[in-house]
């Protein structure tokens, strides 16, 4: 049984409410040199508390102080949890051990009472929008490491999630399929990357809810994913012209993948994140607007999509 339903066996599932939280990325902060301007955490963290978020991801590194300490402190300060941790590594390279680079991570997530680290398949190259072919060798090496790094992270307490990414070497279904198949490890379904990555994200929450453990709710224009698809545009392109839009405005079904999880007993996080590049500086409003829209359309879908706690 995923982690993510063990609350709703003992009975003590959260209400969905207590279970949103944000990712800096939709505020442009992102690990990828050049990807915009960005935000400092101290209004990032102040804006996700003002809207009513519970919780955030850490962000890349730099984002939050390095020293764990401080780093609680200033969660703290602002009323927020520590929900996760997103960590690009190389799995598929036999000759390199990806655990000493996931290991200061996920020390870092137990020192802030965070439950999950979001492991990302990453190319070896910088950004997202190219990436090699995996022969069998690779294959078996990234998920045998798949498995090492999920046997760590519970020993540790955590929960560890294979998170799907446009550009990495696990961006589509059939690729998040094999995961699932051939490791043990949970899967973050991030439901915009599924999607641009060719995937049905409304499938895998229906098929496979025991091996969600942790969910980014993305909304994407599926004009703009389908030009990532064909190669018409780079993924860092299809960001800056608007690929991902407020939940409820593009083309995921949200509803079905709320309903669904909900009705399986998911009692994990609903992260909002909506990529975003900043071109400038956008002033005092800025991207708040579009996770205080999201953060809207989830309650209402929440509301009409799912049964009271012990109902």
């Amino acid at each position: 049984m995923s982690a993510a339903l063990a609350g709703v066996a003992q009975g003590v599932r959260r209400p969905l409410a207590q279970r949103v939280a944000g990712a800096p990325i939709s505020w442009g902060v992102c690990e990828v040199p050049d990807w915009g301007w960005q935000y400092d955490a101290r209004t990032v963290l102040t804006q996700m508390a003002e809207i009513g978020l519970a919780a955030t991801e850490f962000g890349p590194d730099g984002f939050l102080p390095d020293d764990l300490d401080e780093r609680v402190r200033t969660l703290s300060a602002h009323g927020l949890q520590a929900v996760g941790q997103f960590v690009p590594v190389v799995l598929h390279d036999p000759s390199h051990d990806p655990l000493p680079e996931v290991e200061p991570a996920m020390q870092a997530l137990v020192r802030a009472g965070a439950s999950t680290v979001v492991l990302a398949a990453a190319s070896g190259m910088e950004g997202y929008d190219e990436r090699p072919v995996l022969d069998d060798t690779a294959w078996n090496a990234l998920l045998a490491n798949l498995d090492r790094i999920d046997e760590a992270a519970s020993a540790h307490g955590l929960t560890a999630t294979l998170h799907p990414h446009v550009g990495t070497m696990i961006e589509t279904g059939d690729e998040t399929a094999r995961v699932l198949a051939g490791s043990r490890i949970g899967l973050c379904l991030d439901t915009g990357h599924l999607l641009i990555g060719g995937g049905d994200p409304v499938a895998v929450a229906v098929s496979s809810p025991e091996r969600i453990a942790h969910v980014h709710l993305k909304d994407v224009r599926l004009d703009q994913a389908r030009r990532v698809q064909s190669g018409e545009a780079t993924y860092t392109e299809a960001v800056a012209a608007g690929m991902y839009v407020p939940l409820g405005e593009g083309d995921v079904d949200i509803a079905a993948i709320v309903r669904a999880l909900e009705a399986q007993g998911y009692d994990g996080w609903y992260v909002l994140e909506q990529d975003t590049i900043l071109p400038g500086d956008p002033g005092p409003d800025g991207p708040v607007e579009a996770v205080r829209t999201s953060l809207a359309h989830l309650l209402d879908v929440a509301g009409a999509t799912t049964p009271p706690v012990g109902g």
